[in-house]
């Protein structure tokens, strides 16, 4: 499917998610990389060694939950927008899913927006909780979003209406 269209598959998504467990207990890195390419700011900005891709660049990278702490760091290292955050521990009706996003307009914090999933389908509308922009994220903003616990596997963008 990837190779075809650009889309992950169902299997290939739920296999880079740690357990529903790990997710509850606070915030941790999610990698949807899922081509061997040469690319390692992920494992090089992680400073609890987190990440490990092995000894050759192009393996694809692996998160230790044990290790990640959800700091974000390498959400904003990531050329390909393929890291998330995902933190299970505010509530057990919604999730905190922090998001790499490089669009305009900027949303703003506690406005409603619209959840897309990997194609830009409308999932539903999310709350913005937070809006991190940082001179280190190199004009990559970090989104942090509310969004229903039934959409864990299937949000992954979001649209700001221009107002």
């Amino acid at each position: 499917m990837l190779e075809v269209n650009g889309l992950a598959t169902e299997e290939q998504i739920l296999k880079v998610f740690p357990s529903i467990e790990t997710i509850n207990k606070g915030p941790v890195a999610v990698i949807e990389c899922f081509q061997k390419i040469p690319c390692n700011p992920c494992t090089t900005s992680c400073k609890f060694n987190a990440i490990d891709m092995g000894d050759d660049i192009n393996n694809l990278p692996q998160v230790s939950s044990e290790n990640c702490v959800g700091c974000g760091v390498c959400l904003g290292k990531c050329p390909g927008l393929a890291i998330m955050l995902v933190d299970g521990s505010k509530s057990e009706d919604y999730l905190h899913m922090s998001i790499p996003y490089e669009m305009m307009p900027v949303p703003v914090k506690d406005s409603i927006v619209k959840g897309l999933d990997r194609e830009g389908n409308y999932l539903g509308d999310v709350r913005v909780v937070k809006v991190l922009n940082s001179k280190s994220l190199d004009r990559t903003l970090v989104v942090t979003l509310e969004v229903p616990r039934d959409l864990l596997y299937k949000f992954r963008n979001i649209e700001v209406e221009v107002e």
